[in-house]
Formats: structure tokens, C-alpha cells, sequence
């Protein structure tokens, strides 16, 4: 089969259109026939070398999400069938193949049904963000009825699904975002009250939103040296939920104001091998949610061609998308 693939670490020009071999069924894993994926920093990283330790091993074929049909299954996979129309986040790390090619092997514990009243297109771009925003808001418990929960980054791929999942979970949601053009954007996904981060310092919006006392939680989907303004805009004995931990940082603050730190790795089942049954699960909710109209997806109006891989990763990387970015098997 086709597929694009790595060969080394480095810019967006790395990848070439590579002939390899086919997968092999094996048992509780389906072959989909891929029909589309979608771009995510975390294969920008992986592609760059800051991420290498969780990629796949050179030479490699990236790409965490897919929409398509099964088209062979193997033993112990029931109740999938040939010709199910399926989506998930199944691969790309560790030692699965990603979605970047004419067909690929899944593990039928990470997928679930695709919505029927949403295109593969669409649906390829709901996996990755809308499980890690769900292991955020639902399974760590952050919105809760009436509480205040602050989102950095409200607009983005994980950000405005949370804010989504968050507001149905009965939370007064603040949001962060970078300039006042996203505004807009924040307040259509659902944001109560939105902060331009750029404009405002945390001491600012802390004050006028809580009266100096903090918000209940906070979701940072930014992280990093963000860490330090979701520390201080949480309050004595919050909870702050980050995305991206990787940062050298004080933590004094942790202990001053008796905070709880949790540290998401969406990709663990993947990489490990462990509770990959719950990655299907979480996608069987998300699908009734997008059929029920609750769950809608911000999607870049540019959609690129697998062959044009180089060029998306460019334009994730240029800072220029809304959305996320759509990618179309051509091959």
C-alpha cells in the first residue's frame, strides 16, 4: 500500500510518499480503509524530534486520527463487522501504525461507530481532542454545577470541546483566549465569560470574575510556563488540570495554596497498552452527543490532500489555522 512516511526528524519537508506492506490482521485488531485523518500538534512534535520517545520507530507513519471502513477483521474484535463505519485515535505512537496511509490496523477496543449525521471528514477531526477534553471534564471532574471553571485556551482543539462538555455538566465556564478576533468563536462554543489573555494580567480577571478569591478549577489545555497563571488564578485547595505538563517550573505555589495538579496523557492506553477499551467508550458518548447536535467541532475551512501533508503541518505551524485541519486520503 501507499502511505507517507518519515525517514528522519525535521521540518514539515520530511515526509515522502513511501510504498510499504500491508498490515497484517491479527487478533482484536480491524483493518480500516482509511478515507481521512487530521492534523494535531502532537504530530508536529513527533515530526520535529521534540517528541521522538513516543513516535513510532523509523521509518515512521504518523498520524493519531482516523475516519473509514473496516474492510477484514480479525478474531476476537466482535460486534465489529466489514463494512462498519468507524472513527478513533488509534495510532501514530509507540508501536502502532498511524492513519497517514491507504489502510490501517486498529485495535477495535479505540474505536467507535462514526456519527451518521457527520462526513468522515469531519468526523476524523472529533478523536484526539474530544478524548482529552472528556478525560479533563468528565473524568477528573472539573465542572461541576454552579462552580467557576477557567479554560486556557478556549478556542483551541481540546479548549472549545471542553468548553462544550463543560457547560453540559451545568459549569459557569471563563475562558482565555489569544486575541479579541476569537471572541466570538469562545462565545459560540458555549464561554460565559471570555478573557483575552494578551490584554488582561491573571491578578485582573481574577479579581473582577471572583473577587479576588479564585476560580474553582482550571483546565489549562496550554501548559507549560502557562502553569503558573493557572496556578495563580485557582483558588486555596483548587484544581488545575493541564495538557502539557513539560516545564521547569516552582511549585511552591502548590503547596501554599493546597493544590491538586492533574497531568493528562491522552496517549497512555496507546503507548502502554492499558484501558484502551475506555478511549471506545468515551467516542461512543461523544458520537451520541454529535448525532443529539450537543458536541459540534470547529473545522479550519482548508482540507489537504495526504500527499500534502508537508503543507498542513507548515500551516499548523504558521499559527494562521482556526480549527482543526482536515486531511483527505488521496493516495
Amino acid at each position: 500500500m501507499k502511505a507517507m512516511v518519515i525517514r528522519q526528524y525535521g521540518g514539515p519537508e520530511v515526509f515522502e510518499l513511501a510504498d510499504v506492506d500491508n498490515p497484517e490482521l491479527r487478533e482484536g485488531y480491524v483493518l480500516i480503509k482509511v478515507v481521512a485523518s487530521s492534523v494535531n500538534p502532537l504530530e508536529t512534535k513527533i515530526r520535529s524530534g521534540l517528541a521522538a520517545n513516543i513516535g513510532p520507530v523509523l521509518p515512521a507513519i504518523l498520524n493519531a486520527d482516523v475516519s473509514g471502513e473496516i474492510v477484514a477483521v480479525g478474531a476476537g474484535t466482535d460486534p465489529w463487522k466489514v463494512g462498519d463505519q468507524v472513527f478513533g485515535c488509534t495510532g501514530g505512537v509507540g508501536q502502532l501504525q498511524g492513519a497517514l496511509a491507504e489502510y490501517m490496523l486498529a485495535d477495535a477496543r479505540l474505536i467507535a461507530k462514526k456519527p451518521e449525521n457527520i462526513d468522515h471528514f469531519m468526523a476524523a477531526l472529533f478523536p484526539l481532542v474530544t478524548i482529552t477534553a472528556w478525560e479533563g471534564i468528565v473524568e477528573k471532574s472539573l465542572a461541576k454545577p454552579g462552580e467557576k471553571l477557567l479554560i486556557h485556551g478556549a478556542t483551541g482543539g481540546v479548549g472549545h470541546i471542553a468548553v462544550q462538555l463543560a457547560k453540559q455538566q451545568g459549569a459557569v465556564v471563563y475562558g482565555t483566549v489569544t486575541n479579541p478576533e476569537k471572541v466570538a468563536i469562545a462565545k459560540e462554543y458555549g464561554v460565559d465569560y471570555v478573557i483575552v489573555a494578551n490584554d488582561e494580567s491573571v491578578e485582573s480577571y481574577v479579581a473582577k470574575f471572583t473577587d479576588g478569591k479564585g476560580f474553582d478549577a482550571v483546565f489549562d489545555t496550554v501548559g507549560g510556563n502557562n502553569l503558573i497563571h493557572s496556578f495563580n488564578a485557582v483558588k486555596l485547595k483548587g484544581t488545575v488540570c493541564t495538557t502539557n505538563a513539560r516545564a521547569t517550573l516552582n511549585i511552591g505555589m502548590m503547596h501554599s495554596k493546597a493544590i491538586t495538579l492533574h497531568a493528562l496523557l491522552m496517549t497512555a492506553p496507546m503507548l502502554f497498552d492499558i484501558e484502551r477499551e475506555r478511549h471506545g467508550i468515551i467516542l461512543d458518548q461523544a458520537r451520541q452527543l454529535i448525532e443529539q447536535g450537543s458536541l459540534r467541532i470547529l473545522q479550519d475551512p482548508q482540507k489537504f490532500a495526504f500527499t500534502d501533508i508537508s503543507k498542513a503541518h507548515e500551516y499548523l505551524e504558521s499559527g494562521k489555522a482556526l480549527g482543526k485541519i482536515s486531511l483527505v486520503n488521496v493516495l
